[in-house]
């Protein structure tokens, strides 16, 4: 982790990496002119491929934005799994807005915006910085912040990691119960024993399933309104856009002089009938999108809901393989892990021996 922040942080200045490189395979998906390089697509697919394997390895052991929140990491607290839930929504709108930027030719906000850069940078960005000190100073209390709540890549990590061959596991054979491997936990990974609901709890969960399920087209059909709602300002930070809207005003008189961009346009003699064609397009296209984005986060946020009415009981802790930053502080705290390590190291010295 020490070399990564150093590496890939400070010396590298945290660019190029998987994180950005989802902008780089959404714009080249869409935009035919554009290629992209394969150590881009390298760095986008391994440690997805990684996740596949042995969960979340990238965010304990590669990546720089998640060291330098380690770092900071002094007196951590839980955060409410009630809270925890839907603060990851923020990180699927981020996704959803970063995809949509990209594929529009709108920029890449996620560069644009990282959080850490002008640290790594050793930038004067005051935005920035702001953005970036607000995190750490959150970070000194809650793990990551940015990895748990807002990391786009984080998304896609969380989803693959769930499908990992090798995951950390709690054996019930073995738990004790005794909650060390919770507390120790930073990023609320581990989930405590749940006993089974009584049946007025069931009955009532059921109930509340039953509501959601009426209520999902409708949840489906406000996101994708707000989503078609939100591509007009969205649409806005397409630089053709942006231009268009100027030349428009220019021609209707309502504003006076010229910008860098609009007085190039002029000096080019090309038709501003064209370029508000093709603004309009860009336009339509973002309120499509952004339609199909908000529907299809809408129904996420349905599906969270669902999932969280059904009744789950376990007799042991368990770790969460989307949440597990695969940090393996539990390990070290676990009374039988320890136990069973000396016993390891025992064998090992009589064969040696």
């Amino acid at each position: 982790m020490i070399f990564s922040l150093i590496v890939f942080g400070f010396i590298r200045q945290g660019c190029i990496c998987p994180v950005g490189a989802i902008q780089n395979v959404m714009k080249t998906s869409f935009d035919s002119s554009c290629a992209l390089p394969a150590v881009v697509l390298a760095l986008f697919l391994l440690p997805l491929v990684l996740a596949l394997f042995y969960g979340r390895i990238f965010c304990s052991s590669v990546c720089p934005l998640g060291a330098i929140q380690d770092a900071v990491l002094l007196h951590p607290v839980s955060v409410p799994y009630r809270l925890e839930v839907p603060l990851r929504t923020l990180g699927y709108l981020y996704l959803a807005l970063a995809i949509l930027m990209a594929a529009g030719g709108a920029g890449f906000i996620i560069c644009r915006h990282d959080p850490f850069v002008a640290f790594f940078r050793l930038s004067s960005d005051l935005n920035a910085l702001t953005l970036g000190g607000v995190l750490l100073v959150a970070g000194v209390f809650i793990g990551r912040p940015y990895c748990r709540f807002l990391c786009p890549y984080g998304i896609l990590l969380r989803q693959f990691s769930r499908l990992s061959r090798r995951k950390v596991s709690i054996s019930p054979d073995h738990c004790i119960r005794c909650g060390l491997c919770k507390n120790s936990c930073p990023f609320g990974a581990i989930r405590p024993p749940k006993d089974r609901a009584d049946r007025e709890k069931i009955v009532k969960r059921k109930k509340i399933m039953a509501v959601l399920i009426l209520l999902m087209p409708l949840i489906v059909a406000t996101g994708a309104l707000i989503g078609a709602g939100g591509s007009g300002f969205i649409s806005r930070t397409h630089l053709d856009v942006r231009l268009s809207e100027r030349i428009y005003l220019e021609e209707q008189g309502r504003v006076t002089g010229t910008t860098d961009a609009s007085r190039a346009f002029w000096e080019s003699d090309k038709d501003p009938e064209k370029l508000h064609e093709l603004s309009a397009g860009i336009r339509k296209w973002f309120q499509r999108s952004g339609r199909l984005l908000g529907g299809l986060i809408g129904l996420i946020l349905a599906l969270t809901m669902m999932n969280h009415t059904v009744c789950r009981s376990s007799d042991s802790y368990r770790a969460d393989p989307g949440d597990c930053m695969a940090c393996g502080r539990c390990f070290e705290f676990c009374p039988r892990e320890r136990l069973r390590r000396r016993q390891i190291r025992h064998k090992t010295g009589l064969n040696n021996a």
